[in-house]
């Protein structure tokens, strides 16, 4: 058993953040990278995705808490994200966050907030593809 990394690199989020008045009832974009680390995973034996954990499933994850509702602070989206993965996918281990937007200011490509968390020890996370 070893460890196994799902990435996503700027994955490209309209969302409703802001506290600027001109942020409020609108979208603009926002950039996810995330790195997960996934926890005593086997080498897929049948090569089928009911082996592994299915990265569409994450990236659904990602992109619902990201539009649910609106959140003032990208601290607050970053945790929330991050404290979502880790209760609904018991096989992560770590999660890295760094969400940015890019239309915040004209003189930079992009200003964000970048967040880690690690699961608890002894919170059962579990083994994907292992027997059960």
């Amino acid at each position: 058993m070893g460890t196994r990394r799902i990435f996503f690199n700027r994955l490209a989020i309209d969302a409703q953040i802001g506290i600027l008045d001109h942020e409020r009832g609108a979208t603009q974009p926002l950039h996810v990278d995330a790195e997960i680390d996934l926890e005593g995973v086997d080498m897929p034996a049948h090569d089928g995705i009911q082996e592994v954990l299915d990265y569409r499933r994450l990236r659904e994850c990602i992109i619902d808490e990201c539009t649910r509702t609106h959140v003032n602070l990208i601290e607050t989206l970053c945790d929330r994200l991050a404290a979502r993965l880790l209760a609904q996918f018991p096989e992560i281990r770590d999660v890295r966050l760094r969400v940015a937007k890019p239309q915040a200011f004209a003189d930079c490509a992009a200003v964000g907030i970048e967040v880690s968390a690690t699961r608890a020890p002894g919170d059962g996370a579990q083994r994907h593809g292992a027997p059960t």
